[in-house]
């Protein structure tokens, strides 16, 4: 049987893979491992605006007040202020009720420990197990009680202004806020940096989150860069803890770019703790290698932030991520922020002197392919012991030899297998991708 969470907590078509009943389950079995250590948990509660949220967080609510825990709701809030009010109001927990860059139809929800971390494999298994048992309601005199907290999202806007080393004044920047979290503590923050900020994606009616603008879908805000003549643009995911940015002539700034040129510049600064950038095994071969000329180190993880901060933990680093936009700036926050990132990345290129295209430039990414090919859940795996794939995937790296590589990875939100071929030649990868999704889907599809 599939496992229950993913790479970003439990996620699926709100009303049908997750239910009221399901939420309820998570909060009551949450609670319960919760109070193992704690007699009275308190949970710090955010959610994205989509039409699922208010259903799901009642029923979340509902659970975790059954098991005896109290509830502070903080209301439409992206994920990485969750994280930094779960600590500062010294909270059991943190939950954020989100299916992140996903349609409007899908819900997620996902745990933060009273570090702001997200929870290891082995706390949500034990999670999991929990909500199997049959769990024993709490005493009637020891019902919780939920409260709602608008106040705390000021700190935060707050916190994330304090990131800005300088104001902005003269520049103009797109923001595209995906019709999600961020669009309230976006406009605040951007009101106080006195640039020329045009907002885009910034109307959420339950329905249109992440449609069309965001992350997921660049054009939107490239086209409005250029329509502009903006110095910049930026877009959010739903639920904020994501950001890709475009140059002034609406080239895209992956999240690799963005790392690099944050790596760059607080090695100079003296901040780069360890001198070394923790990545994941879809970082570009570009990336890693413009990082090796500055004479910056890298470690690679597995797909998935929560993997990228324990890392950072374990070893004392203060900068990793994804390319999809996760960045951790671990002296600021305790997971992706998209917001605070802007802020970091607006303050390094202001201090270089240089345009975003000039940033922009400063090596170039590999040639990379990747294919979704559509599996059922319980085939996500399979790839790992099927030896026709595997024979295929030698011979693509036999074939491609130093010049590339070839990545196959289970999607941890989707069911999908992603087949990811990178390098120098496009054509040798395009074909190369397109035979091994082919083999892939005729195996596992």
């Amino acid at each position: 049987m599939a496992r229950l969470f993913g790479t970003d907590g439990v996620r699926g078509i709100a009303n049908e893979f997750l239910t009221c009943e399901m939420a309820m389950q998570l909060g009551r079995a949450a609670c319960e491992i919760v109070k193992d250590k704690e007699a009275h948990p308190v949970f710090v509660i955010g959610k994205d605006g989509r039409i699922s949220g208010d259903m799901l967080e009642e029923a979340l609510c509902a659970g975790i007040m059954a098991q005896g825990g109290d509830v502070i709701k903080l209301g439409v809030a992206p994920t990485p202020a969750v994280a930094m009010i779960t600590r500062a109001l010294k909270a059991s927990a943190g939950v954020v009720i989100s299916a992140s860059h996903n349609p409007y139809d899908h819900n997620g929800i996902k745990f933060f420990s009273r570090e702001g971390l997200k929870l290891p494999d082995e706390v949500e298994d034990s999670i999991e197990k929990m909500m199997k048992s049959d769990i024993k309601a709490c005493d009637k005199d020891a019902i919780g009680r939920a409260k709602e907290d608008r106040e705390s999202i000021n700190h935060y806007t707050d916190f994330i202004l304090s990131c800005a080393d300088d104001d902005f004044n003269g520049w103009k920047i797109v923001v595209d806020c995906a019709n999600g979290a961020t669009v309230e503590v976006a406009k605040r923050v951007f009101a106080g940096l006195k640039a020329d900020v045009i907002f885009i994606g910034d109307n959420n009616d339950g329905f249109n989150i992440n449609k069309n603008y965001g992350s997921t879908h660049l054009n939107t805000l490239k086209e409005a860069v250029k329509k502009h003549q903006a110095d910049a643009g930026i877009a959010f995911d739903g639920d904020g803890d994501r950001i890709l940015m475009t140059d002034e002539e609406g080239k895209e700034i992956d999240g690799d770019k963005i790392m690099y040129l944050l790596a760059k510049d607080m090695k100079e600064q003296g901040k780069l703790l360890n001198n070394n950038v923790v990545a994941t095994v879809m970082s570009n071969l570009g990336f890693l290698r413009a990082l090796e000329q500055e004479g910056i180190g890298t470690m690679i993880t597995q797909v998935g932030d929560r993997y990228v901060i324990e890392e950072m933990l374990k070893h004392d680093y203060v900068l990793g991520g994804e390319q999809s936009g996760h960045v951790i700036i671990k002296d600021y926050n305790s997971t992706g922020d998209g917001l605070l990132t802007a802020m970091r990345l607006l303050s390094a290129v202001k201090r270089s002197g240089q345009t975003f295209g000039q940033c922009n430039a400063s090596y170039e990414n590999y040639p990379q392919i990747l294919v979704n090919v559509q599996v059922s859940n319980e085939k996500k795996k399979e790839f790992q012991s099927d030896q026709v794939i595997a024979d295929a995937v030698k011979k693509a790296e036999e074939e491609l030899k130093d010049t590339g590589r070839v990545l196959l990875r289970p999607s941890g939100t989707e069911a999908l297998i992603r087949v990811m071929i990178e390098g120098r030649d496009f054509e040798q990868i395009s074909r190369l991708t397109r035979q091994l999704a082919e083999i892939v889907e005729e195996r596992l599809g």
